[in-house]
């Protein structure tokens, strides 16, 4: 009798199991919502676009974009974190994530843990990056100009605390300025600044540079990374042009609420990989001066806890204020 009992609760333990399997084995089987915490037109959301259509194609599921701007990205954050972990809202984010707990005093969520890091898509060099038709031809006689005279040299970004105003922080600390910070609502409008003349320079990723140096509005400075990129050949390396301390590279990706699971994430990070391998995406990102991600999960969670570390001591020195 008891191994009767045994035996009819195994088969239906098993039956169990065989009847879950195919609900996570057939995600996505509804519209996935990708919220991206920023303004349009910014590099985390162009990359996150272009992904999502890659997803949408592979899986034959829609994956949908929507931007949800405000507040250095804990807007749109807040949402994702407080969705179902069911993977049908999922977060794209880029280094904006890592500078948060500097930026405000308390989050609606834990830092460390309310996200699940899925895979990262791109990796951006950093550039400095002024006008074209700018009197600071090259780095060195803008960090020279800018020692000579403290605070009167202006930068622009997306807003306080978000990725470039941290790497513009990290810029000055590595070449012994002081430059005077310019805020704007998004990369958008801090680019409008810049190709106005209401500011003298930015500090971004690649893609966000591209256009206007392609059309001969900006003009860069410096780039980081080991070597020059073929998408542009002419500007030089922060350690060609006497800067070798600053190597920062911008990374954009994607993110889950914490509970997703396991399942879903490994489908979507074998989704991501095949979609960064294709040869669309390949020349997409290479034409955007990226590199595409490689990390799985656990990789990419080590990176994010690294750079947020990282950051400390540079909103330190800066004295960046909570809000």
């Amino acid at each position: 009798m008891i191994h009767r009992r045994f035996f009819l609760f195994a088969v239906a333990a098993a039956m169990a199991a065989a009847s879950a399997a195919p609900a996570w084995a057939a995600y996505p089987d509804k519209p996935v919502r990708i919220v991206v915490p920023n303004p349009p037109g910014g590099a985390v959301d162009v990359v996150t676009r272009k992904v999502a259509q890659k997803l949408s194609e592979q899986t034959g599921q829609s994956f949908v974009v929507e931007n949800k701007p405000g507040a250095s990205g804990t807007i749109g954050t807040t949402l994702v974190v407080k969705a179902p972990a069911d993977g049908y809202t999922l977060l794209a984010n880029d280094n904006s994530y890592t500078t948060l707990p500097y930026v405000f005093r308390k989050l609606n969520w834990d830092h460390r843990t309310a996200l699940v890091p899925i895979a990262p898509f791109a990796f951006s060099p950093v550039v400095v990056g002024v006008k074209a038709d700018s009197r600071f031809k090259d780095l060195a006689s803008l960090i020279s100009y800018a020692k000579a005279h403290p605070g009167e040299v202006t930068f622009g970004t997306g807003g306080p605390g978000s990725s470039p105003h941290f790497a513009a922080e990290a810029f000055q600390q590595a070449a012994g300025i002081k430059l005077m910070h310019v805020p704007y609502k998004g990369a958008g409008e801090a680019m409008v600044g810049l190709l106005g003349g209401s500011v003298d320079l930015l500090v971004v990723s690649t893609p966000t540079a591209l256009a206007q140096v392609k059309g001969n509005q900006m003009r860069l400075l410096g780039i980081s990374g080991k070597n020059r990129l073929e998408v542009f050949p002419d500007v030089p390396t922060f350690a060609e042009a006497g800067l070798p301390t600053f190597n920062l590279f911008n990374w954009s990706g994607l993110a889950a609420p914490k509970g997703t699971p396991a399942e879903v994430i490994t489908r979507l990070q074998a989704e991501i990989q095949k979609a960064l391998l294709s040869p669309d995406m390949k020349q997409f990102l290479a034409q955007m001066g990226s590199q595409a991600g490689s990390l799985d999960s656990s990789g990419f969670a080590q990176l994010i806890q690294r750079e947020t570390a990282q950051w400390a001591a540079v909103a330190q020195k800066a004295n960046i204020e909570k809000q």
